[in-house]
């Protein structure tokens, strides 16, 4: 990784990318401190910290902290990131939809204009629940004291401020992606996860190191902190590189006086198909009704315990393990949605058909019926596994903070995140430097 990057920094092309990108990503993290006109700074601390550890935790990992700064981007690219999902559901569920994302790059280009009025609309509904909401608990000072007009006017520049704070992150992610290197959205997630990462580190060290009782308590929880570190990523870069070949073979075929085919291929079935998206689908889920109980009464009812990660695995005693009854739904949830998306992403019967019609062939099975059942077994078995990998990935953070009583704002789902990106990212910078050099060739 290291000599990638070192030989990438010798290209001129390719470093002017990497310094576009670095210098968007200031620009994104300055926006992320910078807060909305009009709120009451000494109310934002104390209106925040109470969602920083339950239903909003990963939203705010997500956002990078700028949610819990109130800040210009504080709904960050979280609209286009929910957009982009109920884009790829309506593809499936609306044919008109479905037969744009065939038509190749121009279908491609009418989705993704979609997606950015789809995420404008998002972040307007977003901005001005949340406008409405923390403004009636003191966001913009005391309200009851203001003329209807005033109010009216400091909610209505709250809500263009984070509707078009959303809006120029997702053109900076687009611009990344078109001058910079990698996926623009990708990286600006990636930088949010990871602007939030020391802050955890530096509690845990604080919790286990600092204030640990006896040098080898101190010891302990150092080598505790780097093993999990380490033992996530492990597992992470093994599922993400995972995948189960499946060979084809394609028949010879006359065209012309030519015999053409006889080539031997694969169908590459990922273990992790379906990526973090059943984990992201099962904390929205659960989350909902927890947000719009903590908007509508303003504390945190008993019940919403049950949904709440930050209450799971903790078995200090029968009234508090109670809870981790969410963490067993949760499991379900996210191996349910695993097969959903799986289902309406990967369609055996189609992958099939298409191999049929180029007289291709999985050796030892017949082509039609046989072989979409046999990818639908195969399938379901690899759905499985990936699923409980996932799962396996992203309980060692809950059951630690549930275990030890640690708060983390990031877990699983963010180190799959961060891995998943910098892994594209390196493959990236590397096809560019490939190309580089095939052009060097045929031009000497």
């Amino acid at each position: 990784m290291l000599k990638t990057l070192r030989d990438a920094l010798k290209v001129q092309d390719i470093r002017k990318r990497l310094l576009y990108t670095f210098f968007i990503l200031v620009v994104v993290r300055i926006g992320c401190q910078i807060p909305i006109p009009g709120t009451d700074s000494s109310v934002i601390t104390q209106l925040t910290k109470q969602f920083s550890n339950g239903a909003f935790s990963f939203f705010d990992a997500m956002t990078g902290g700028s949610f819990e700064n109130m800040s210009l981007f504080c709904l960050n690219i979280t609209p286009y990131i929910t957009a982009s999902i109920i884009m790829q559901l309506l593809t499936i569920a609306i044919p008109a939809l479905e037969e744009m994302q065939k038509d190749g790059e121009e279908g491609r280009k009418k989705i993704a204009e979609i997606t950015r009025y789809m995420t404008i609309v998002l972040a307007l509904i977003e901005s001005i629940a949340m406008a409405i909401g923390f403004g009636s608990q003191g966001l913009f000072g005391d309200v009851a004291s203001m003329s209807k007009a005033k109010y009216v006017g400091i909610i209505a520049v709250s809500v263009i401020t984070m509707t078009a704070g959303s809006a120029l992150i997702m053109w900076l992610g687009e611009t990344v992606t078109e001058h910079g290197v990698g996926n623009g959205i990708s990286i600006v997630l990636l930088i949010n996860i990871i602007s939030r990462i020391p802050n955890d580190y530096a509690s845990l060290i604080d919790k286990y190191v600092v204030n640990g009782s006896s040098v080898g308590a101190k010891g302990l929880g150092a080598i505790l902190i780097v093993a999990a570190t380490l033992v996530i990523v492990a597992l992470v870069c093994i599922l993400q590189g995972g995948e189960r070949r499946i060979p084809v073979q394609y028949a010879k075929k006359v065209q012309g006086r030519k015999m053409v085919g006889g080539q031997s291929s694969h169908i590459p079935l990922k273990v992790n198909t379906a990526g973090v998206i059943p984990i992201i689908f099962a904390q929205s889920i659960l989350q909902f009704p927890v947000l719009i109980a903590r908007f509508a009464t303003g504390g945190t009812p008993e019940w919403t315990y049950y949904l709440s990660s930050n209450h799971w695995c903790d078995f200090g005693s029968l009234s508090s393990a109670k809870y981790s009854i969410g963490f067993i739904v949760y499991i379900l949830m996210v191996v349910g949605f695993a097969y959903f998306y799986t289902s309406i992403t990967f369609n055996p019967m189609e992958v099939a058909d298409n191999m049929k019609k180029q007289g291709g062939f999985i050796p030892g099975i017949r082509p039609g019926k046989p072989t979409t059942e046999y990818l639908n077994s195969i399938l379901n078995f690899i759905v499985f596994i990936g699923a409980v990998g996932l799962l396996i990935v992203a309980s060692i953070p809950i059951l630690f903070s549930g275990v030890t009583g640690s708060n983390l704002s990031f877990g699983g789902t963010s180190i799959i995140i961060i891995v998943g990106v910098v892994l594209e990212t390196i493959k990236q910078i590397e096809s560019l430097m490939v190309v580089r050099s095939y052009k060097g060739f045929l031009t000497e």
